[in-house]
């Protein structure tokens, strides 16, 4: 089993570069305050970490998909 995370977008992407525009959209972020719970995996990170300053992220309720 794989362990999922919760990420919540807490600041707007208004005046951020395409990029990291691109990757809020492509991790189905849309608004503030809105979450989507992803599988965590190395690229799932790695457009995490681009957008560190943007979002939120813990451990998924319930944990494991």
């Amino acid at each position: 089993m794989s362990m999922r995370i919760e990420v919540r977008l807490v600041k707007g992407p208004t005046g951020k570069g395409g990029d990291q525009r691109r990757v809020l959209t492509a991790m189905g972020l849309r608004k503030w305050g809105h979450s989507v719970i992803v599988t965590d995996s190395p690229s799932i990170r790695g457009m995490v970490q681009k957008v560190l300053h943007l979002v939120e992220v813990r451990p998924a309720p319930g944990g494991k998909a």
